[in-house]
């Protein structure tokens, strides 16, 4: 026991960490890898949408998990994020767009319907659109439903695998423009953009330090050994997906999974351009895991 009557640390019994798991196809290879080497045995999963885990890992019912970085800016006072582990893009991203009937420039007053799983890609999407294009549109919020979305408006804004869906498939039988929001910011600003980040908590942290910076190594090796077998990942993923292995392959190699220097700089500047309308500092500071 020590001075205060506690139990230290290092004498207490270790738990499984609760963590996050995305249900997109854009997380596969970071959790690939973890199924293949059994860690995945030693966490307790929870699979949801982005929003839905963000909202858990806030709460406190989620140890560790993917937030999407408009929560994890807003809530930055409570978490520590993984260094050298996000899902971002430095260009196009494909599973974040604006699908549209027409030009993205005559939208102004027009009805846009942003899709319901991602704070962060929405405020992206009305961000570009209000500084880069100049227009202000009349948005609603429904479930990512390409048809459903578009018998209402001229446009729509959809992540995940409701966009590589509305993208690949359904935009160009239906005659629609796709837009790319990971490029749209890149040949805007010149940056990477990060769309989630993985965090623990910042309490679960200093109750468990070791076992958070062993969750952050399992998932910098599962993302390493996924890249690596790239290829039998997307053939895998393919058998149960509306997509070949060939597509997914692409839209893998497509992705950033790094958190680095310059993805913190596209952080940055995304926080100073929402931050005094969004409920966060502009100057937000980002507290990363120690190694």
């Amino acid at each position: 026991m020590d001075s205060l009557g506690e139990t230290p640390a290092t004498d207490r019994p270790r738990s499984r960490p609760r963590v996050g798991h995305i249900q997109f196809l854009n997380c596969l290879p970071l959790y690939w890898g973890l199924a293949r080497t059994g860690t995945l045995l030693d966490l307790e999963l929870t699979k949801d949408s982005p929003e839905k885990l963000s909202e858990q890992l806030v709460s406190g019912e989620l140890d560790i998990a993917p937030i999407t970085l408009v929560e994890f800016l807003r809530n930055a006072d409570q978490l520590v994020a993984f260094p050298d582990l996000a899902v971002g893009c430095d260009g196009p991203v494909m599973s974040c767009v604006i699908v549209s009937q027409g030009p993205l420039e005559k939208l102004d007053g027009a009805r846009v319907a942003l899709g319901s799983t991602s704070r962060t890609s929405v405020r992206l999407a009305q961000l570009l659109l209000a500084e880069k294009y100049r227009v202000t549109p009349d948005y609603y919020s429904c479930p990512p439903d390409l048809g459903l979305m578009m018998q209402e408006a001229e446009a729509a804004v959809l992540i995940g695998d409701a966009a590589l869906r509305a993208s690949l498939h359904d935009a160009p039988r239906l005659g629609l423009e796709v837009h790319d929001l990971g490029l749209m910011w890149k040949e805007w600003t010149g940056l990477p953009f990060v769309f989630a980040v993985w965090a623990a908590r910042k309490e679960y942290l200093a109750r468990e330090p070791a076992l958070v910076r062993e969750v952050h190594e399992a998932f910098l090796s599962s993302r390493d050994l996924s890249l690596e077998e790239v290829a039998k990942v997307s053939e895998q993923a393919a058998r149960w997906e509306s997509f070949d292995a060939e597509l997914l392959e692409r839209y893998f190699r497509t992705l950033d999974f790094r958190f680095g220097s310059e993805q913190l700089a596209g952080v940055r500047e995304f926080a100073r351009l929402i931050g005094p309308t969004t409920g966060f500092p502009a100057d937000v500071t980002v507290e990363l895991l120690g190694r």
